[in-house]
C-alpha cells in the first residue's frame, strides 16, 4: 500500500502555505498564482497531462523532463519549477491539483477576499458576470473572487453561493419544491 494514501487536505495545505511564504518573500505572488491557474486549467483540459500526473509507472526522471519542457515553454518562474520538481522528488506529484487549488485560495483570502460561486442556465456574457460580482461586492461589502459555471441542467435562472449564504433562483429548484410539496400534500 502506498505512503501517498494518507495525503491529507492539512498535507496539501502546508505544501500550498510553504508556495505561499516563498511566492510572498520573493515578491512573486501574482506570477505564482497566474502560472498555477494555467497548470490547474492544463490539468482539466488536457486528459494526456492529467494521466500523466496519475500514472505510477512514469519515472520521477520522465516527469521532471515533462514539468520542466512546460515550464520552460510557459515561462514559469524558477521558484515555481523547482517547486514542482520538489514534489515529483517527493513523490507528492499526484497531490498538485489540490495542493495548487489550495495555494490560490489562500491567496484569495490574504486578500480579503470572499469565494463565490455562480451557476446560470444560460451562458452569460463577461458584462453580465462583472456586473453580478459587483452587485455582490456592494452587498457583501468584501472583495468577491467569483467561479463562474454556465450549467444548462438548471433549465433557467441563477444559483449564487457566497460562504455558507446561497440563492438559488433556478427553475430547477422551483420544480423540485412544487414536486416536494405535492408528495407531502
Amino acid at each position: 500500500m502506498s505512503k501517498n494514501t494518507g495525503f491529507s487536505n492539512t498535507s496539501a495545505e502546508r505544501y500550498s502555505l510553504a508556495l505561499y511564504e516563498l511566492s510572498d518573500e520573493g515578491n512573486l505572488l501574482n506570477q505564482i498564482e497566474s502560472q498555477s491557474s494555467s497548470i490547474l486549467t492544463l490539468i482539466n483540459q488536457s486528459d494526456d497531462f492529467n494521466n500523466l500526473i496519475k500514472d505510477p509507472t512514469i519515472s520521477q526522471n520522465d516527469l521532471s523532463k515533462v514539468i520542466n519542457k512546460i515550464a520552460e515553454n510557459n515561462k514559469f518562474e524558477t521558484l515555481l519549477r523547482n517547486f514542482l520538481n520538489f514534489l515529483i522528488q517527493k513523490k507528492r506529484f499526484f497531490f498538485i491539483e489540490r495542493i495548487l487549488k489550495s495555494f490560490i485560495e489562500i491567496c484569495s483570502r490574504k486578500r480579503g477576499e470572499l469565494k463565490a460561486e455562480l451557476k446560470s442556465a444560460k451562458k452569460l456574457s463577461s458584462d453580465e458576470i462583472k456586473k453580478i460580482t459587483d452587485l455582490l461586492i456592494k452587498n457583501f461589502s468584501s472583495k468577491i473572487k467569483l467561479n463562474y459555471k454556465h450549467d444548462e441542467s438548471l433549465i433557467g435562472g441563477l444559483i449564487v453561493q457566497v460562504g455558507s449564504t446561497m440563492v438559488d433562483t433556478s427553475i430547477k429548484n422551483k420544480l423540485q419544491q412544487i414536486e416536494n410539496r405535492m408528495i407531502e400534500a
